[in-house]
């Protein structure tokens, strides 16, 4: 971490890009909130919020008493959730298709054998989704099919003792399909309704999304990308010292596709505020390994070797959600060689920030962990979410004198690696 002397950030903005979440983005103002404050009080400065009403986009203020400078930072969320929550509004017997389908693409395609060289944590994660709803519609055809047996046996014995001729049959029959379908629909609308304990339709709806179009980004996500690239160019005009954007989970690949956008277009002024671009928990292979992710390959390409920002790529081993300390350009085959300065990968190391009774506590919660990132660390290293989006210090100055991570992983894995458009 660079040593401060002078304070470099009085007035910045923070853009954070969410991943596939369909919650309000209050949400995160309330993480922030109450994780900021125990960080504070673990490293002994303070952080002051207040909530905005209006603007664009959700967001709050941030009044950083850190390092002996007092830093205003205002937060925006750069809101996709009502695109999450659409694509998530499928029935039971849809949703099952679209596994079918996620699956024949990850499979066929040869992304899934190449993500598995990498790390096997995203990929047994991105495959829970379609184990645990296989499982639950066993679990529903098996218990239907008893019951819908014993109905049959009761029927036919009734009516057997009755004297019935033949035709009791056919009304045993009725009987077991009638209760075997009444069965699977109300075990499956149960496990449905419990979702928020499985997760398994959120994640199957969440790879669902990137692979229908087979990595391409859909005409309502490229409007809304456009949105987002006009809130951050307008921030760049602004009187701030830096303007810094956070992408966490699938927020990253789309962080990376905005600002390649922005700078292309010649939207990043000259002696303007400092840009910075800070990535957590990526999951960018996840997309950027699909045979039409075209658009995002050239973007990582294109990023990796602006001299225009800085960007600081931050994930942890123990997060099972992400794929940790992969160097998202190296991997997805599009490394400029020679030209690259981007990303600098770095680990927020779990094990060794989190102390051992945290870790214990935390490291089998899996989706807790994928948002520890934005979290207080009781052990902190040299990431500290707070110091960054609230401290004097920006971006560049604070990790310009920091290594990558030893451990990442920077060799090309992916199938496809074509940038044309």
């Amino acid at each position: 971490m660079a040593d401060h002397i002078l304070q470099e950030v009085r007035r910045r903005r923070v853009f954070y890009v969410p991943g596939y979440d369909p919650i309000h983005p209050r949400r995160y103002r309330e993480l922030y909130r109450t994780e900021s404050a125990e960080q504070a009080d673990i490293s002994g400065y303070e952080v002051d919020l207040v909530g905005l009403q209006g603007g664009e986009s959700y967001g709050w203020q941030v009044t950083g008493r850190i390092e002996g400078f007092v830093t205003e930072t205002k937060v925006e969320v750069l809101v996709w959730s009502d695109i999450v929550r659409e694509s998530m509004e499928r029935n039971i017997p849809a949703t099952y298709l679209l596994l079918v389908r996620t699956a024949w693409t990850y499979i066929t395609s040869g992304t899934l054998r190449r993500l598995m060289w990498l790390r096997k944590g995203p990929v047994i994660a991105a495959l829970y989704p379609i184990g645990m709803l296989i499982l639950q519609l066993a679990v529903a055809f098996l218990v239907g099919w008893l019951l819908g047996g014993l109905v049959n046996w009761a029927l036919d014995a009734a009516l057997n003792a009755l004297g019935a001729g033949g035709w009791r049959y056919l009304v045993a029959g009725a009987g077991f399909w009638g209760v075997f379908a009444a069965t699977l629909t109300v075990l499956l609308r149960w496990f449905r309704q419990i979702d928020n304990k499985l997760y398994a339709y959120y994640l199957m709806h969440d790879y669902a999304y990137a692979a229908r179009s087979r990595g391409a980004y859909t005409p309502e996500m490229e409007a809304r990308m456009a949105e987002f690239a006009d809130q951050i160019a307008k921030a760049l005009h602004e009187d701030l010292d830096e303007v810094l954007v956070v992408g966490h989970s699938s927020g990253a690949y789309l962080g990376v596709s905005v600002l390649a956008g922005l700078i292309r277009d010649g939207r990043v002024p000259e002696g303007g505020p400092v840009l910075g671009f800070l990535t957590l928990g990526q999951v960018v292979p996840m997309v950027s390994f699909l045979p039409k992710a075209r658009r995002l390959r050239r973007d990582l390409h294109d990023l990796s070797q602006s001299r225009q920002l800085t960007w600081i790529d931050v994930s942890a081993p123990g997060d099972g959600c992400a794929f940790a300390l992969c160097d998202p350009v190296a991997v997805s085959g599009v490394d400029p060689g020679e030209d690259k300065i981007w990303p600098l990968v770095i680990s927020a190391a779990f094990t060794q920030t989190l102390s051992p009774e945290r870790w214990a506590r935390l490291r089998w919660r899996f989706f807790r962990l994928h948002f520890q990132y934005l979290c207080a660390f009781d052990r902190p290293g040299d990431y500290d979410y707070f110091r960054i989006t609230a401290g004097p210090l920006t971006l560049s100055s604070r990790y310009a004198a920091r290594a990558p991570s030893k451990n990442r992983i920077d060799i090309t894995a992916s199938k496809y690696t074509s940038m044309r458009l």
